[in-house]
């Protein structure tokens, strides 16, 4: 069967080559062509084509291999677990396979189903975010190769554009220069001399100063790496995946409003991944404003500089073309277009970045892999919100498990921690419990008063200036039997109000006043507050109706 992406290639997937009989070939490309009606890339079809033929090798090497998918039984699909459970690549292989066999109908129901429907933990993220001392590491090699690169073709540009409008000197080193770079501008190398053994040399090696790369083609190009050094910055900016940059077109451009020194950048990002509505492929445009040195879009601005001259070529061998990430390759274009999922060769430009470019890149900075998974992770941990992903895909495969994460989290938990006991600290009965009243204290709403010129909220004119239920917050107050009926009918209404208020002005007006109550009544005795109940009088009624209403003043 066939899968066409949306650049509208067709990539082939021969399931008669399966080690498997018949009827399960023709099965697992059923279930295979159901999954795929929301696939608009080939990375996708690839990824399972590559774990049926995990699964199709598992069952060629069974005693007795199924003949078709109904022949499944419980006890193979346990051994295919077992086989592969105990790994993050294994526990990948599981879910893919389950999600594809349960496009048949046979394995709905059954042993083997409720087999194939036990949970499978997730992958753990085999990706940690940098070290802030890594990070600079990176950055900083992407940014010395990236702008030598821009310095180095501005240089060069503007010397071809002062060619192109006559102000150099006819016949001056810099004038036959600016020649040279108008013919590698319109051909995409400079000129070169066949000898008679068929080989092709530089012609101006003095004028240009070498046979290099760097002094000849990419006098006006980006080479693979210099690409590959922007796509870096551009991941730890903006945390766009590596896939983005292969069709990114190039940014348009507008003024920034009331602004003559900003120009605001539309910038289109393409999400191969499949949205909920079955689309496959989700576009989406962020506006980034370069306004200085420092500011996102100065990178963008850079970008379009440094490939401007690529840009123009590409439009001319491929009238409509306008990608951003292009630059000029040494390797010869193979026959065929090898890899469907990327824009194909153009002559010698070549588009995006490659996972093998990635590779060749990391190796080149001495670095332990490709860094383009880890960077983004820094960069959305570092930001600490969804780019690109679901809530939820940032809080279960980005923040979670990230060791940076737990590890600076302690910091911000202990402090959360800490301003709880406080809260908790501050909202519990602050007086003393007695067994009868004292005489030379002051009756208050809701307790006795031992002293109210030491009161934690002083009146202006002396005395106490609190609220009568904040008497239970205070040192000074002191609860007896007598006032037990009072306080747990008071609580019952502080409960009904909760029902009744919205939850903002619940918390804000009372909740603080009813853990108060709580907090006595777990010191009084559940028993005795219950009891207490009984004992309220109409006296204690209207106290507790004035205190609620907010109409008894201290």
């Amino acid at each position: 069967m066939s899968v066409i992406n949306t650049a509208g290639m067709e990539k082939l997937f021969d399931f008669a080559g399966l080690p498997v009989p018949e009827p399960m070939q023709r099965s697992l490309a059923a279930v295979f062509a159901a999954q795929s009606k929301g696939w608009n890339s080939h990375l996708s079809a690839g990824f399972y084509w590559v774990k049926i033929g995990l699964f199709a090798g598992f069952l060629s090497q069974l005693e007795d291999p199924p003949e078709d998918l109904d022949e499944l039984t419980a006890a193979v699909l346990k051994r295919w677990r077992a086989r592969h459970i105990g790994t993050n690549t294994g526990r990948g292989l599981l879910l893919a396979i389950r999600t594809l066999l349960r496009h048949d109908t046979r394995l709905t129901s059954g042993p083997a189903a409720e087999e194939l429907a036990r949970r499978v933990p997730a992958p753990t993220p085999g990706k940690q975010s940098y070290e802030d001392a890594e990070r600079e590491r990176v950055r900083l090699a992407a940014q010395r190769q990236f702008r030598a690169a821009v310095l180095r073709i501005a240089e060069n540009t503007l010397l071809l554009e002062r060619w192109r409008t006559g102000a150099l000197v006819e016949g001056s080193r810099e004038w036959k220069l600016g020649r040279v770079l108008d013919h590698l501008a319109c051909t995409g190398d400079v000129p070169r001399t066949i000898l008679p053994s068929g080989q092709a040399n530089v012609t101006n090696t003095g004028l240009l100063g070498g046979t290099n790369r760097l002094q000849t083609w990419g006098r006006l190009f980006l080479t693979r790496m210099e690409i590959t050094s922007l796509a870096v910055l551009l991941t730890d900016r903006f945390a766009w995946n590596l896939s983005v940059y292969d069709r990114m077109p190039a940014p348009t451009s507008a003024p920034s409003a009331g602004e003559t020194a900003s120009v605001t950048y539309q910038v289109q990002i393409d999400k191969r991944r499949s949205g909920r509505d079955g689309s496959g492929w989700r576009l989406s445009t962020e506006n980034i404003t370069d306004s200085g040195a420092d500011s996102p879009g100065r990178l963008i601005t850079q970008a379009l500089g440094a490939t401007a001259v690529a840009r123009s070529l590409a439009a001319r061998l491929a009238p409509g073309t306008d990608l951003l990430m292009v630059s000029r390759t040494a390797r010869p274009a193979l026959p065929g277009h090898q890899d469907t999922n990327r824009p194909a060769q153009l002559g010698p430009l070549s588009f995006g970045v490659s996972g093998g470019d990635a590779r060749e890149w990391a190796r080149i900075h001495k670095l332990g892999g490709s860094p383009f998974q880890r960077t983004r992770r820094t960069t959305v941990t570092r930001e600490g919100r969804p780019m690109q992903h679901a809530q939820g895909t940032h809080e279960s495969v980005y923040v979670l498990p990230d060791l940076r994460v737990q590890r600076v989290s302690r910091d911000v938990f202990e402090a959360g921690a800490t301003e709880a006991l406080h809260q908790a600290t501050a909202v519990v009965f602050g007086g003393r419990i007695t067994a009868e009243p004292d005489p030379d204290h002051e009756e208050t709403a809701t307790a006795d008063c031992a002293d109210d010129t030491t009161s934690p909220w002083p009146a202006p004119g002396g005395g106490c200036g609190a609220d009568f239920l904040l008497c239970l917050g205070c040192r000074n107050a002191h609860v007896h039997p007598g006032h037990h009926p009072r306080l747990a009918h008071l609580h019952q209404q502080l409960q009904g109000l909760r029902s009744a208020l919205d939850d903002r002005i619940w918390r804000e007006r009372w909740n603080s006043h009813l853990l108060r109550l709580e907090d006595l009544r777990d010191k009084v005795g559940p028993a005795a507050w219950n009891a207490a109940l009984d004992r309220v009088d109409n006296n204690d009624r209207t106290l507790v109706h004035l205190l609620v209403k907010g109409e008894l003043a201290s």
